[in-house]
Parts: C-alpha cells; structure tokens; sequence
C-alpha cells in the first residue's frame, strides 16, 4: 500500500471511530512505529486531524461536536490523571458525591473505589461500571436512567427527575470546556440541563478541566465560573488564564502531570 493510500485509510478509521492509537495502526497496516507517526504528521499538518499522546483524534467541528468516549480518553492522559488524584483527596469516607460522566470523572472513579462507605450518584454508564467492577459491598452506586450520549452519558428528564430527589454533598464535574463568558460548558444540550441538576443538587461543586478546556465553548452552558467552589486544573494553563480563573472562581488548584 502506498502511503497516501494508507493515509487515507488511517483517516477513514479517525472519522469512523473518532480516535486511533499509534500501536493499533502499526498492527492494522503492519508498518513501523515510525511510519504510522509520519503518516499522522502528514494528516495533522493538512489539518484533517488533531495529534494527541499515543495516537490522533477528529477535529473538532465546532461547538456542537461531541466526541466519543474513546476519542477523549486519549487525550491528556497524564493531565486528568494528575487532576483524579488530586480530587480523590477531597472525597472522605461515608459521604454522597456525585460523580458527571466524563473521561476525568471516569479517571477519578479508579481513585474512589478503596473509599469506604460511598453513595456514588452518577450519570455515566463507564463510572457507574468502575464502582460496579470493584465489588464493594459498603459502597451505593445510583445510575440515573437517559438517554446515552455519545460520551456515555445519560440524559434526559428521566436523568434530571430522579436527580432531583437527592442531595449530595459533593459534585465532581467535568466539562467540556470553559471561559470567561461562557462559563463552564458542554456541545450537548440535554447533557447541560442534566448537568445543571447535578449542580443543584449539590452542596459543594469542583470541577475537573484540563487546560486544553481553557476557551473551548461548548453551545450551552451548565454554570457560571463564579459558581466552582474549586476548579482543580493542570499547570499547562497558560498564566493569564490562571489570573483570570483564580479572580472568578472560588479556589483555583493547579497541579503537575
């Protein structure tokens, strides 16, 4: 196969999947290591796809594009990873939290589960199956019913109706991205309403966000950057956006990869 070939073949596979992994595509395509990244380098310079650690990504399309699970699970690894553990540190035993869906949130529910004593309310099917894999029997786990996104999310009113009927006394959320007029924001606007009613519900509100969030705008808007009680990010984020959050939101944490 000849490279433009296996080019745009490699570009089929990120269009139809939303994410490839450099070792997947050296199995795919039996090449190198080497010639599958220079065959990334090729499509990211042309601006059809997004390089990221490990593999490449979909472009982004704009403020309604909402990515797959596995397209973001493969970016910023080492950032979300950092931010999970710093979060886990504020989860104690016996409280309720919720928990958004999300690729950080998800990350973090790794952390939670030698927590005891946790009611862990969520509606995203991959933290809900964390909790569920670990087979503690002094941990709760509500799953609200929606309908799946294609972040594996669960929204709706079936979402937001039993959503109302709790209280929490932490939420953990993740967005899609924030600034300094949007706010805190998601491309998907049912997930946005349900996402209110987690905020609602809670009595204390961190949110996870990586710095790659700074100024990426979702369509709708699920809080006001006033309305973080803590925003945990990465030291990636650039010093006029540290000023500008640490001036807006409650407490603003940055932590290193």
């Amino acid at each position: 196969m000849l490279a433009p070939q296996r080019q745009q073949a490699i570009l089929d596979l990120i269009r139809a999947n939303g994410a490839v992994r450099v070792g997947d595509l050296v199995r795919e395509f039996g090449v190198s290591d080497m010639t599958i990244r220079r065959d990334l380098e090729v499509l990211s310079d042309r601006g059809l796809v997004a390089k990221v650690h490990g593999g490449a990504t979909a472009m982004s399309a704009g403020s309604t594009q909402e990515p797959g699970f596995a397209a973001k699970s493969v970016q910023q690894r080492a950032e979300k990873e950092a931010i999970a553990r710093h979060a886990a540190g504020l989860v104690s035993p016996g409280t309720a939290v919720a928990l958004s869906a999300g690729t950080t949130t998800w990350t973090l529910a790794h952390h939670l589960i030698d927590t005891p004593a946790l009611t862990v309310v969520t509606n995203s099917i991959r933290v809900a199956e964390v909790f569920y894999r670990s087979g503690r029997g002094d941990q709760t786990v509500v799953l609200t019913g929606g309908i799946r996104t294609p972040s594996d999310a669960l929204v709706g009113p079936v979402a937001v109706a039993a959503i109302r009927l709790l209280n929490v006394d932490l939420l953990l959320l993740g967005v899609h991205g924030m600034s300094t007029h949007a706010g805190f924001t998601t491309p998907n606007l049912m997930e946005a309403e349900t996402d209110r009613a987690l905020v609602a519900a809670a009595r204390r509100l961190v949110v996870l966000a990586d710095h790659t969030k700074w100024e990426t705008i979702g369509i709708s808007t699920i809080a006001e950057l006033g309305d973080a009680d803590l925003l945990i990010t990465d030291a990636g984020l650039a010093p006029l956006a540290q000023d500008t959050l640490g001036e807006q939101v409650g407490e603003l944490v940055l932590v290193s990869p």
